[in-house]
């Protein structure tokens, strides 16, 4: 293990954050308990007295091939993913594509684009050292119950990567702003879009000091320029309370806020 000092303000999408002392963990470490993983921080609100926080490192970047299987480490960025998957000819990567953060964040929220999702294409987990089948443990739509630390996950190799594919689902979400952002700031209701939502209450464009919820696509919080976390949450709360008047509807985060 060892210490790094990370300016989240600077390392996080969304651009908000304070510089804190984050512990490195390396192979062959036991990953403690009474700290909150960062990944990529694609998907991270981290407040300005955030718990105690660690992070996996460069031990835990590595796509292996063995026989049919093919082996990746959770720090393993979503790029290099789809990367090695078109070098090596591998199916069911494709909606990976421009998927922000590391495989460890995609497993904790079984990430993916509409029917694509990573828990279609997963065989196991590692966590504490065991090998967790995919299938006994409970996820659904952006959510996955892991009962630890995803420290790696193998999968079955399919051949033909398809690059037509990828071009496809690339212009799924060719209308999400390009301001910093953390993704998607609340799940999609059944049968429903929660962007939808946000833009039917007046909030789409509407703005606060440096945040705004975006112009181009409600969903998305964004940050025009030194926002600041107080900012975020204030519209997070307000967007749930006008949507629960207006549809009875209760919003759920799919943004993660990390605060004591």
């Amino acid at each position: 293990m060892f210490v790094r000092s990370i300016d989240f303000s600077k390392y996080s999408s969304i651009k908000i954050g304070p510089s804190v002392e984050v512990l490195m963990i390396e192979k062959g470490d036991e990953i403690p308990a009474d700290r909150f993983l960062v990944g990529g921080a694609n998907n991270l609100l981290i407040s300005p007295t955030p718990p105690p926080l660690m992070m996996l490192s460069k031990d835990f970047d590595y796509c292996l091939i063995d026989g049919d299987t093919l082996e990746i480490g959770a720090a393993t960025p979503t790029g290099k993913i789809l990367s090695f998957a078109k070098k090596h000819d591998l199916a069911g990567f494709e909606f990976v594509a421009k998927l922000p953060g590391t495989l460890g964040g995609m497993l904790a929220m079984n990430a993916g684009v509409k029917s694509y999702e990573i828990f279609n294409i997963l065989e196991s987990i590692e966590i504490g050292g065991e090998w967790i089948p995919a299938k006994e443990i409970k996820h659904g739509y952006r959510y996955a119950q892991l009962p630890g630390i995803a420290t790696a996950a193998r999968f079955p190799i399919r051949r033909g990567y398809d690059e037509t594919l990828r071009r496809e689902l690339l212009k799924l979400r060719d209308n999400q702003p390009k301001d910093p952002s953390a993704g998607s700031a609340f799940k999609n209701p059944p049968s429903d879009h929660a962007g939808r939502l946000i833009e039917a209450v007046g909030l789409k464009g509407y703005r606060l000091g440096g945040m705004a919820w975006s112009e181009v696509h409600a969903n998305f919080l964004v940050n025009l320029g030194n926002g600041t976390y107080e900012e975020a949450m204030e519209l997070i709360e307000l967007a749930k309370e006008k949507v629960r008047e207006s549809f009875t509807i209760d919003l759920q985060e799919e943004i993660k806020i990390v605060s004591k």
